[in-house]
């Protein structure tokens, strides 16, 4: 029996390592940047998402009809809806994403994506992968991109994590030895660490930083987390202006609360699992992870969400009108950003941080202490659109 689990691990792994290897081929052979400057129009796919993820759609294409309604007008920009990717369209068809979703949202530039449930072992649904995980691998979004700001405590992270690697890209592929052993796998590329690395050193340059962190675990994972930081250590020699060192997780994740110590802090670049810990922490001091938004970009497209999940109890409880809008209609204004309309989405983010760190007229809580995501929404739109919308966000950050 045990000959058995061990050639069946074999020829699993042998799976996993040719799957990988020609992964690598064709990273090297990626097309070149998205110049959508050249495109008429930019097409903005938006995909509503479960629970919540609706309501919240809603709120943000309110926001973003107003603020590029000249590049509507003019058909420099269009929206398209992407409904498929719903738990029960997923479900029927027993994929991520079914193939014709995926052909929707690669008909599209960039996607606006509201949160989607992600089913669990012994949950309510079968056990499909991550709709995330597999759009990141599907369309090669390989830079997951996350600011924080919080002005009033000197912090200003941007945080690069790795979005088709470590230890997600292969989380649906691991092997049962028998009933008593379980492996999963995780996996570090040399094309793939670099050009996460990369991006990062070249944001820093392009912003005068200065300084930059590697966060990994390689004093004890040696292989993969250990070829991260060697990729990292030779992509450094590139920009002889910026200074590098390398953190470990657990300690980062320390650090990154510690007053003394944090401000000092400006870009980071880690694995996947890494950044998806370290954001979330990050995002929580910010004001909850329904204040955050994220970017996932490639070469070809670029996927913009909000960070949280679906929520199914506020709408199993019929609080859904009370979910806060914030983490999507940020990930709206990264999305701005991308596409080079900055004034438009620096705009945004004042307002944003005007509403949430700043003035705090209404405060939402998810229930009905607070008030709802339409009325937060609403207050966001008025600030955004105030003439004197500048000085204000001015005097409060300084």
């Amino acid at each position: 029996m045990s000959e058995q689990i061990i050639e069946q691990a074999r020829q699993h792994f042998a799976d996993l390592v040719g799957s990988q290897l020609d992964r690598v081929q064709k990273m090297k052979a990626a097309e070149d940047w998205m110049d959508y400057s050249a495109l008429k129009p930019i097409i903005i796919g938006f995909c509503w998402g479960d629970g919540i993820g609706p309501i919240i759609s809603q709120e943000t294409e309110r926001v973003l009809q107003i603020i590029l309604k000249d590049e509507i007008a003019s058909g420099k920009v269009k929206f398209r809806t992407i409904e498929g990717l719903t738990i029960e369209n997923r479900v029927k068809h027993m994929k991520a994403i079914p193939d014709d979703v995926l052909e929707e949202l690669k008909a599209c530039h960039v996607i606006l994506k509201a949160p989607t449930t992600t089913p669990e072992k012994g949950g309510p649904y079968p056990n499909i992968e991550s709709a995330n995980v597999a759009m990141r691998r599907e369309l090669d979004l390989f830079a997951n991109v996350r600011p924080v700001k919080i002005p009033q405590e000197g912090i200003d992270w941007t945080f690069f994590r790795e979005n088709t690697e470590g230890a997600y890209m292969l989380g649906s592929r691991g092997f049962m030895a028998g009933d008593d052993v379980a492996f999963d796998f995780k996996v570090i590329t040399r094309p793939g660490a670099e050009r996460i690395i990369r991006m990062g050193f070249d944001y820093a340059k392009k912003n005068g930083i200065d300084n930059v962190t590697i966060v990994t675990k390689a004093n004890v994972v040696k292989t993969t987390d250990g070829l991260f930081l060697e990729v990292a250590e030779e992509v450094a020699k590139d920009y002889p202006g910026i200074k590098w060192e390398g953190w470990y997780i657990d300690i980062m994740t320390a650090k990154l609360i510690d007053p003394k110590r944090r401000t000092q802090f400006r870009v980071m670049i880690l694995p996947n699992l890494y950044g998806d810990i370290l954001t979330d922490e990050a995002a929580e001091m910010q004001g909850g992870v329904g204040t955050a938004g994220s970017a996932n970009i490639g070469k070809r497209y670029a996927m913009f969400e909000a960070i949280h999940g679906s929520a199914p109890r506020m709408i199993d409880e019929g609080r859904g009108q009370y979910a806060d809008p914030s983490s999507l209609i940020r990930a709206a204004g990264m999305m701005l950003n991308h596409l080079g309309f900055v004034e438009k989405g620096e705009k945004l983010n004042k307002a944003l941080e005007i509403c949430s760190q700043f003035e705090k007229k209404v405060v939402i809580t998810g229930r009905d202490t607070g008030v709802t995501g339409r009325e937060l929404c609403d207050y966001i739109l008025d600030t955004m659109q105030s003439p004197d919308l500048d000085e204000k966000y001015k005097s409060y950050a300084s």
